[in-house]
């Protein structure tokens, strides 16, 4: 089989990425010289870490803050391919054994070197480290057991075929062994690691200081493997507040912001002290159900209590989407920043399902099929969503409240926190929510595997399944899908698993985020990712 001796292990493959040797001196060629007023960096964030801590959470924030500390074995590009980082290279020896190739002459930050007992370490470590509410757990999964061969090599058992377990890895960062030793458990972790001590990674920029839903710090490692780069410092400020990050750049105390207001674009492209930046990105805003026969959060208009959950019914669920005006949602609640949904993933993901029609709003349609289901007169459900997460999040969540209205349905919106949604929606407290989803692996199979897979704790799947759904057909698909080595059956298996969550509405998909940046034009060129990270390696002075 084919797939079983890819190794990546071109030279010139590396030296294009800039990885090394002289291939670091081409990465920082034709970027001029900054002076030490301009060697600051100051980027104005809607959120922050939750730790210091890379193993205690997987959720976008947390993990595009710790990359810039923590290396990985494996890099997703701008685009989402995968690109060799602390492993130089890889094959599947066979069926269940992955064997990875490390970088020689890699330094942590105290001096130390990187090897193979570094990534078994960091391995081991995730189950007793990883946090509550968006665990890492799922990123070794698949994971059986981590040896080493030398100690520039490691031999991965799975448990059965892996063919997604390097895209699995991409988020797996690498600690060091020595530096974490005593601070291997969720009790100790944050000790450790919230004070400095064990934060020592071999990333290209090292601990300074982090202050909660404050500001992270760091500063340049001079000794990174992939060349050192510009910025001597550069400074993460916390500012959940749109407009004041906005008021923030424009008074030149920020030099670059995320999660541009639809609302301000127009006004900032016309600053020529400020240049924009948009992106579309792999999020998409579902509403997802909860399928218990007891729901919490639901119940009649007067507030008595239903003889059933309506949730339970097909009827209500296709209701629902009926009843969502997608086009209007994109162009006035999100200004435009996005694109109408009409699957669980977007188009740039692989496994998104192409035959799939665009999704129709009808709310006569949406009437007759509640009064089918026997809600002729609606229920009252409170649905939560987040504020502070992803672009547009308080104001779409607002409008799916508002046009559910119009087929009966009181939504009471509850927008919170991230911090707060999270671990309220992992432990079942909700009836209904709203979520910006994503695939970081660039392919369908994760999103699947914590969202839709029923929630099976021992397979470590259905992670984030919290509504108890459960559809042995779905299951068995996406369980299929995670060990099929064959691309293209992989990608037939994945689109039909989303055309069955399509007809069976568990999670309606509203929109997909666009995302746009503003920084200082005479400052910081900037290229966005995809994945909507917003990383200092992705940030030049202008020439």
């Amino acid at each position: 089989m084919s797939f079983s001796h890819i190794a990546f292990t071109r030279r010139s493959f590396l030296q294009t990425l800039g990885y090394g040797g002289a291939a670091a001196t081409a990465f920082t060629f034709g970027v001029r010289p900054i002076s030490a007023q301009e060697q600051t960096l100051t980027v104005g964030v809607r959120a922050g870490p939750l730790s210091m801590d890379p193993h205690f959470s997987n959720i976008g924030p947390h993990a595009e803050a710790l990359k810039h500390i923590f290396d990985t074995l494996v890099w997703a590009g701008d685009n989402l391919d995968i690109e060799p980082r602390l492993a130089e290279s890889w094959e599947v020896i066979d069926d269940s054994t992955w064997e990875f190739k490390l970088r020689q002459g890699v330094k942590f930050h105290d001096g130390s070197e990187f090897t193979a007992d570094d990534v078994i370490f960091s391995i081991n470590r995730i189950p007793e480290a990883s946090g509550p509410s968006s665990p890492t757990t799922q990123n070794i999964r698949r994971v059986v057991e981590a040896t080493a061969v030398d100690p520039y090599t490691v031999r991965i058992k799975t448990d059965g075929p892996a063919p997604t377990l390097i895209n699995d890895f991409n988020r797996l960062f690498i600690v060091s062994a020595k530096a974490a030793a005593d601070y291997s458990t969720r009790e100790t972790a944050d000790a450790g690691f919230n004070s400095g001590k064990a934060t020592i990674g071999t990333g290209p920029y090292k601990f300074v200081s982090w202050t909660p839903k404050d500001q992270l710090v760091v500063d340049r490692f001079d000794g990174y493997w992939g060349g050192a780069e510009p910025w001597e410092r550069v400074i993460f400020k916390e500012v959940a507040n749109d407009s004041a990050r906005v008021a923030q750049l424009k008074a030149g105390q920020l030099d670059l912001i995320v999660r541009v207001p639809a609302a301000d674009i127009a006004t900032l492209e016309r600053d020529p002290q400020i240049k924009v930046e948009r992106s579309d990105t792999i999020y998409v805003f579902n509403v997802e159900f909860d399928m218990r026969e007891k729901s919490p959060r639901v119940s009649a208009k007067d507030g008595s209590p239903l003889d059933k959950n309506p949730f339970l019914d097909p009827k209500v669920r296709e209701a629902i989407s009926l009843a969502i005006d997608r086009q209007a949602i994109v162009e006035i609640a999100m200004e435009g920043l996005g694109s109408v949904a009409n699957q669980f993933v977007p188009p740039s993901i692989f496994g998104y399902n192409e035959s799939l029609p665009p999704l129709e709003t009808d709310i006569e349609k949406a009437k007759a099929l509640m009064a089918e289901a026997g809600f002729p007169d609606g229920f009252r459900v409170a649905m939560a969503f987040t504020n502070d997460r992803l672009p547009g999040d308080r104001q779409v969540g607002t409008a799916v409240a508002q046009m559910l209205a119009r087929i009966g349905i009181d939504v009471a919106a509850e927008a919170q926190p991230v911090a707060t949604f999270l671990p309220a929606r992992n432990s079942g407290e909700f009836s209904m929510a709203m979520m910006g989803m994503g695939a970081p692996t660039g392919e369908a199979q994760a999103g699947l595997n914590a969202f839709l897979h029923s929630n099976q704790p021992d397979k470590q799947m259905g992670t984030f399944s919290w509504s108890g759904y459960v559809n042995p057909e779905l299951d068995k698909l996406i369980e299929d899908a995670g060990l099929e080595l064959d691309t293209e059956k992989r990608r037939a298996m994945l689109g039909e698993a989303m055309a069955i969550v399509a007809r069976e509405r568990t999670h309606v998909p509203i929109a997909i985020i666009g995302s746009a940046w503003a920084m200082r034009a005479n400052k910081v060129q900037f290229t966005p990712r995809v994945d909507e990270d917003t990383m200092a390696m992705n940030m030049k002075p202008v020439n």
